[in-house]
Formats: C-alpha cells, structure tokens, sequence
C-alpha cells in the first residue's frame, strides 16, 4: 500500500501479551493511526513527542535495605545503629526507569510508618492504581495517590521520587529543572552530634571543622534531664566556640515546662536554634516558647505537608521550618511546605530522615531551586552509613553537599552495594501491568 506524501510505513510494534500494553521503542517515531493489518502510519517527530507517547507504567519494584551506621545515633526515643531504607523502581513501557526512595527514622518508635509499612502500603495499595498509567503524568498520579490512600506520606514520596526521576530522564534533565530550576550548584550542610557524650562529640566536631566538612552542628538531646542536656550542649558550644553553629533537636521530648528551662539555658550557652522541643500537637506552647525566647524555634513533627504548614504558620508555631521531603509527602507536597514558609518570612531548613544517597539526591534537586535556605541543610544521610549504595558517591567538601549532576535525580545505584545489603536475601516485591 503507497504512504500518502510525508508519510512512512513501518511495521506495528509488538503487543505485550503480558502487560497488554504497547511497546514502541524510542529509536522509532510513535503510531498515529493504523491503515492495515500489521501496519502503522508514523510521522517524523521530535524526541520530545516520542517521549510523550510512550510512558506507560509498566512495573513497580520495592526492596528494603539494611545499613549499619557508623556509630550509635542517639535520639530522644531510640539509639539508631541500622538504618532502613525502602528503594523503589518503576520501568516504563518505553525502556526507562526511576527510582526513589522512602526512609523513616528508628521504625515506628518515630512516626506512624515504619520500613515494612512502607513497603506494603506500596505493593498493595499504590501500585495498583498506577499501573498501565501515563508515567509522564506525574501530578496526576499524585492526586490519584492523594484520594486513594490516606497518609502514608513516606511511602507516596518514594513513587513520587522515582516518577520524576524517571520523567527527568526521559526528558533529558534533572529533577530541579521541572521545579524551576536550579539557583545553587551547592548547600550548606550540617551534621548531627549525637553519640551521647560530650567528648566524643567535641573530638567529632573539631575533626569535622579541621577537614572543612562541616562547620553546623545539631546535638540530638532529650533522653536525659534538662539541666544535663544543658550542660553538655553548653561544653560543646565553649569548644567550638565561633568557629561552628551548635543547634540542637529535641525530637519532642520536653513538656512545656521542661522547654521553659531548656530554652533559657540554651540560649545563654550560646546555642541558636531549638527543634520540635514539645510534641507536635502542642502549637500553643510552641507558640508560646517562639515569641518568649530570642534563641529559634523550629518545627519538624509538626510539619506533614502542607496543611499542617499552614496551620503552623496560622498559629505563629515556630520562627523556622524543617522541610522534609519523605515528611512532607513527597517532592511536590515538600516544595509547597516550602511556598508557605517562604510567604510567612520564616526562616527555611532542609531536613532529613537520614536517607541513603539515594533520597539525599532527590532532596538536593528540590533544596537546589531554593532561593534563600537562611539555615542551610542536614543532608548528610549518606555519610552517616558504613558504605555507599551509588555509584557516585555525593560530594561533601567545603562545609557544604554538592547538588548531584545528570538527569533525572543524578543518582545511580551500585548494583553489588544494593544486593549486599537486600533484606532476606534479597527477595522483592513486583507489582507488574496485568498481574
């Protein structure tokens, strides 16, 4: 049969039986319309358009590591010596893929979700409302996610992690791009304190300041009385002295009363932020403890999206926000935790649940689009774990963290680090189109 002017035939892609989806390659213009059997009209189309039209969601894959860290990561409600991560691949019809990833902090003895939740909130409820989805329509899949699953917030943000990373990929650019794009190559980065002890703390900070690795340091308090946690806060700050920042993070461990004394105390000793000091449902009394005291409060429990951002802000809650992606729900839902604090003039802190290089990277692309982080970052995740799972490790060095170069989120896995560290010997969870 002829091909009418400025059109070619070529021979119609295979249908997957399996998936029932359509499969065209990239390295072939997409299908129009079909005039025969076996055959399709294709017109010639820029890269672009092909990715488009081939997007289809084909398979969600999740995997639950298992990474000793380099000591023990002493918090209010937990001592940290592993930490778990739940990584996720999405492929797309067309041949790419995303990943991302979903990490809480000390399993549930932190918040509602744990590393197993994680994981079956994913395989048995999002998976299969977006499989056979257009992979490219990302915002829509987070407002299907959105009707269908209630909280469950770090779980959305490890698919959402790797729908955009993919889409970046396909697109030929990084994350950051699709939020505006990138205003800094590189971020201020702190690191947490937190062995207990004030003299492996104080040899810990003056090692990191004398290699240029970090000059920001929060000391993680609360599971002592106040007047100890004081003190110790106290002989770190007299250590360091002007060369470093000491804040510290209480993981909501005080009652008001406790953070009364607390605040005082750390004020004069010289300290400059306090984080979540009372539990999150408590905005009154952190209200109370921002407009008392000169030294910053900052929220992070209390901030899970969105709304509670605005609530926060409504109730004059606290001077800065910790913005978490896996807290916030997901990239999209952190940018706009973002949106809010920037209107309301408080100050802005890149949080993390301690994410492996993998959801550090994600958090970067955001953070990197950001005009003004007035107290930089946390995002040293990575560090904190005895190996790397990236390839590419990311690069810490003149007291900051450097935004990951490459498409998409800019990180690749390392194939033997992530069959290492599988758990149960690296069984999965697969949810595949047509299953």
């Amino acid at each position: 049969m002829a091909a009418p002017e400025g059109v070619f035939l070529a021979p119609a892609p295979p249908v997957d039986r399996r998936s029932h989806l359509t499969r065209v390659s990239t390295k072939t213009p997409p299908i129009i319309d079909r005039i025969q059997p076996g055959w399709a009209i294709c017109h010639p189309m820029k890269p672009a358009d092909v990715v488009n039209s081939v997007t289809k969601i084909d398979q969600i894959e999740t995997m639950i590591l298992d990474v000793p860290t380099i000591r023990g990561h002493v918090l209010s409600m937990a001592t940290m010596r592993t930490q778990t991560a739940v990584l996720v691949k999405i492929r797309f019809a067309d041949g790419s893929e995303g990943i991302g990833e979903g990490t809480t902090i000390g399993g549930l003895s932190y918040g509602a979700e744990s590393p197993e939740s994680i994981q079956s909130a994913i395989a048995t409820y999002i998976s299969p409302a977006l499989l056979g989805r257009d992979g490219n329509d990302v915002n829509g899949a987070i407002q299907l996610i959105g009707r269908l699953v209630k909280g469950n917030r770090i779980a959305k943000a490890a698919v959402e992690i790797a729908l955009w990373d993919g889409l970046g990929k396909r697109l030929g650019v990084p994350v950051s791009q699709l939020f505006g794009g990138a205003v800094h190559e590189k971020l201020p980065v702190a690191w947490t304190l937190a062995s207990g002890n004030s003299d492996t703390d104080i040899a810990e900070a003056e090692e990191m300041i004398e290699t240029r690795r970090h000059n920001i340091f929060k000391l993680k308090i609360g599971k002592r009385s106040v007047r100890e946690d004081v003190a110790h806060v106290a002989r770190i700050k007299k250590a360091v002295g002007d060369a470093a920042s000491v804040r510290v993070d209480v993981n909501t461990a005080w009652s008001l009363q406790d953070a009364r004394w607390g605040l005082k105390g750390l004020q004069d000793a010289g300290c400059e932020l306090v984080e979540q000091p009372v539990q999150a449902r408590y905005r009154k009394a952190m209200a109370e403890l921002a407009r008392g005291y000169e030294i910053a409060v900052m929220a992070d429990e209390a901030l899970n999206g969105p709304e509670d951002a605005l609530a926060v802000v409504a109730g004059r809650a606290a001077d800065v926000f910790a913005v978490k992606v896996a807290q916030s729900g997901g990239l999209k839902r952190a940018s706009e935790v973002i949106a809010i604090g920037e209107a309301a003039g408080l100050g802005l802190y890149g949080g993390t649940m301690l994410e492996t290089g993998l959801g550090t990277a994600a958090a970067l692309q955001l953070f990197a689009t950001v005009e003004r982080l007035h107290w930089g970052t946390e995002f040293f995740g990575p560090l904190l774990l005895t190996d790397e799972i990236l390839a590419e490790p990311i690069v810490y060095r003149d007291f900051c963290v450097e935004t990951p170069k490459g498409n998409g989120i800019g990180a690749t896995l390392d194939p033997d680090k992530i069959a290492f560290f599988r758990r149960d010997g690296g069984r999965t969870v697969k949810a595949v189109v047509g299953e």
